[in-house]
């Protein structure tokens, strides 16, 4: 059994249909409040397995939550750019890249826009999968603080970014992986980040799984997007499950693979407690 605490007006459908798929599968929904952070108190529900969905903010602050297990799937230092680039690098969308700062970029965007051979615009995004910015394409004459929204939603100048060169990414697929299996998938639209049809197999399947079975997880669970660029598929990033879109994903599909996941960390769990005790859990 889980308990699913969900977070509503995070997304379309304020996860409606993940609760209704949890819901049918016997476990336990319980909705997100505001006041739990503001007071610093949270509830202790009656399923020892924990899994959070909403906002990528609370997902990052509860994994700090030490009752909650896992509470939220959003190892956040484990999804920075930098930490899990070269390692994909053979998938990865750009093949060259530059992880430096905003004051880096904005003192010398001539020198950056050399090393990764852009002329005229490069695609700029943070290194951190909070993403206190959006990623966008800038023009080297347009370089600025105010370009990248320096003190709207950051106030460190020394925030870690990576800038990439510009590509057209023509479609874009999410996957949902839980312990380096894919559980679903669905194409979503690129320009506007809404659905196009959920997805159960096929060569951006094959791809993902192909991913997601070489390289070190990030999280038990997580998620990873594919795009296409210019004809061909390749890796675009990997982000928190806790705080992502499942946009057309089979839900139920993803409630019965984390019930798998529970059912496995409590059978590892009891035989932990046996093995130190000699009792049986």
């Amino acid at each position: 059994m889980i308990a699913w605490i969900i977070e509503p007006d995070v997304f379309s459908d304020n996860d409606s249909r993940l609760a209704e798929a949890a819901i049918s599968q016997g476990h336990e929904v319980i909705y997100w409040k505001d006041q739990w952070a503001r007071d610093g108190v949270y509830p202790v529900p009656k399923n020892k397995f924990v899994v959070f969905h909403g906002s990528l903010g609370n997902a990052a602050q509860i994994t700090a939550i030490t009752y909650w297990k896992p509470g939220a799937y959003c190892s956040t230092e484990k999804f920075y750019c930098s930490t899990w680039y070269a390692e994909c690098k053979d998938w990865l969308l750009n093949k060259t890249w530059v992880c430096t700062t905003v004051t880096e970029l904005v003192r010398d965007p001539e020198s950056i826009f050399k090393k990764i051979g852009a002329d005229n615009s490069v695609f700029v995004r943070p290194d951190s999968p909070l993403k206190p910015f959006s990623g966008r394409v800038i023009h080297k004459d347009k370089v600025s603080l105010k370009a990248l929204d320096f003190g709207f939603y950051y106030s460190d100048e020394n925030l870690p970014i990576v800038v990439a060169p510009v590509r057209n990414i023509t479609r874009e697929w999410r996957f949902i992986v839980i312990k380096r299996q894919v559980t679903a998938g669905s194409e979503y639209v690129a320009d506007g980040r809404s659905e196009a049809g959920s997805l159960a197999s096929g060569k951006e399947w094959d791809l993902a799984q192909s991913i997601a079975t070489h390289i070190t997880p990030p999280d038990d669970a997580y998620v990873l997007d594919l795009c296409e660029a210019e004809g061909a598929v390749n890796l675009l990033e990997i982000n928190p499950f806790s705080g992502a879109d499942l946009y057309e994903c089979d839900r139920n599909a993803v409630v019965a693979s984390m019930a798998r996941l529970a059912s496995k960390k409590s059978r590892c769990t009891s035989k932990e407690n046996q093995d130190s005790t000699g009792i049986s859990a």
